[in-house]
């Protein structure tokens, strides 16, 4: 091979590279597999059971058939959700594992040393539903309705006691909150967990219990528990003859609780938008809506950008109500 042909080969080889090279840049999405290629892990920081498990498999159920992949619910319980919660910020930041968390996200930096930064080590996805409280009280109990709740309750301060579903939990500060704003005093009896909380009010060891529908409606349906007032703009289906809070009374006590998807901090903003536009996809669909209402719950879609808001200003509120109860953990 003379120099020549030599030289026109070399010269031919380097175009063939450069081109390459150039389509590579130009098309980066062809080195990368669509999102999601694989299954996706979504953490509850909670025991199986409950509304919080009710939500993720409904959802999670949607979005597998959607997409195709798998979303595996792992229940890692424990510390207040910290355990959970710690478990994501150490996971890869690729969209495949997500948490999914409750207002007690926003609860525990007030209350404990964490491991992580509740805002700087996540990256939040979207809401994904909300749900207002019910105030149940033991039918023993001679009230029937808000007005007379508060009068006895004004009677006996420190008298009546409460079950929360534990020390610093959301439940146990909406109880403190209602507390704040009607003026009474009553004390605080926590449980682990709102399981063993429902067992000693029906069982009559506790008097007066705040918590979400789901887990109160079958008992106030058959007698076993008085239900009070719900949270919220509308009474519930299930439960349509008990008034809102605003129509007994007392408009100013608006607490309720919400759930919501987490991602790693750094998880790229393509695989966030698309974990959002798909949330919003299913929560739209009308069995999912209709499931939801039938316990209580509220399909409730906020972005990325309004869900970061949500965190912060939650953050703010329970920390003012944490300092006001002087409420530590045991």
């Amino acid at each position: 091979m003379n120099r020549s042909s030599s030289a026109a080969r070399r010269v031919a080889i380097a175009r063939i590279a450069l081109t390459g090279a150039l389509l590579a840049l130009g098309c980066p999405a062809a080195a990368q597999p669509a999102y999601p290629s694989k299954p996706i892990r979504l953490i509850l920081p909670y025991a199986p059971g409950g509304s919080t498990s009710t939500i993720a498999r409904l959802i999670g159920q949607k979005m597998t058939e959607h997409w195709g992949q798998q979303v595996l619910i792992d229940n890692r319980p424990g510390g207040g959700t910290v355990i959970g919660s710690e478990l994501l910020v150490r996971s890869p930041p690729d969209g495949y594992t997500l948490l999914m968390v409750t207002s007690t996200h926003t609860i525990n930096p007030s209350l404990m040393k964490l491991p992580y930064d509740a805002v700087r080590d996540f990256t939040p996805v979207s809401t994904l539903s909300t749900t207002g409280y019910v105030l149940v009280v033991h039918p023993v109990l001679p009230v029937k309705n808000l007005r007379e709740f508060i009068a006895l309750a004004k009677a006996r301060p420190g008298q009546l006691d409460y079950a929360s579903s534990g020390t610093g939990t959301a439940n146990h500060l909406a109880t403190e909150l209602f507390s704040m704003l009607t003026g009474i005093k009553m004390q605080h009896i926590p449980y682990r967990g709102g399981g063993p909380a429902i067992i000693d009010i029906m069982g009559g060891q506790v008097q007066v219990h705040i918590n979400v529908p789901t887990n109160l409606i079958p008992n106030i349906q058959t007698g076993k528990l008085r239900g009070i007032a719900v949270t919220g703009t509308s009474r519930l289906l299930a439960l349509p003859e008990m008034p809102t809070f605003a129509q007994a009374g007392l408009p100013q006590f608006t607490s309720g609780n919400w759930n919501g998807l987490l991602a790693p901090a750094g998880t790229p903003k393509p695989v966030v938008d698309a974990l959002a536009s798909e949330i919003g996809r299913v929560l739209q669909l009308p069995d999912i809506r209709e499931k939801l209402l039938s316990q209580g719950v509220s399909t409730w879609f906020n972005p990325p950008d309004r869900f970061a808001d949500l965190i912060r200003s939650e953050m703010t509120t329970f920390d003012k109500v944490i300092k006001s109860a002087n409420i530590k953990l045991q």
